[in-house]
């Protein structure tokens, strides 16, 4: 297979695509949120630390029935290492996750009083956490704006020639500078709908994507 070409990225112009494919993405997926279901903030940061290597339909099926067994940051923490493995199996990587998420609560019981911490940097102290999970919960759980990157966005940015960075904490950083902060969030969801809905990684659907004539890599595959 020959190397993909990559997409030189000028700043500015990067910043006046986000500015056009915005608009269009809002009308296209008006709907456009998180796929986990959550109730709480420890929900959402449980759910997604299942949903690494994992789809968010399989994560819903499984904590549909763990949410009502572990209602607190208390009940994880003191719950059996071996049941909770055997909860989660189905999700992969059984083993580390469950660790991460005793050992999450146990600090959030230890040192937040079994409230899930609403900033960056104590997010990050837990067990399980990167920047990736902390976004989620700071955007979806605390209304706090944060850029999620997952596969869809850090494959999304390249093709769109908004990042050269795949690196998910460095491309964090660049779209933080060409996205409007209140738009953070937003725009996380709306790029990963259109990245499962449209431009997925095998073969994007060019013909029938909205933003086609603003994406430098469309309908060229040396790019994808």
């Amino acid at each position: 297979m020959a190397k993909r070409k990559k997409i030189k990225v000028n700043k500015d112009d990067a910043a006046e695509r986000v500015k056009k494919i915005w608009p269009v993405l809002k009308k296209t997926y008006p709907g456009a949120r998180i796929a986990l279901n959550f109730k709480d903030p420890l929900e959402l940061l449980i759910s997604t630390i299942l949903s690494a290597q994992c789809t968010d339909v399989r994560v819903n099926m499984v904590t549909k029935d763990l949410f009502k067994k572990y209602k607190s940051a208390a009940d994880w923490a003191s719950a059996d290492l071996n049941e909770i493995e055997e909860g989660i199996r189905s999700t992969g990587f059984f083993r580390n996750k469950a660790i991460n998420i005793k050992g999450a609560c146990t600090r959030i019981v230890g040192h937040y009083d079994g409230k899930v911490p609403n900033t960056m940097e104590e997010l990050l102290t837990l067990p399980g956490v990167g920047r990736k999970t902390a976004n989620c919960v700071l955007g979806d759980a605390f209304g706090i704006p944060g850029i999620t990157c997952d596969t869809h966005v850090i494959r999304l940015s390249r093709r769109l020639g908004l990042s050269e960075n795949s690196d998910p904490v460095k491309l964090e950083f660049d779209l933080a500078e060409i996205v409007p902060k209140r738009n953070w969030t937003a725009f996380s969801h709306l790029v990963i709908t259109h990245g499962r809905n449209i431009c997925n990684a095998r073969k994007p659907n060019c013909p029938e994507c909205q933003i086609a004539k603003h994406c430098p890599s469309a309908n060229n595959p040396d790019l994808w």
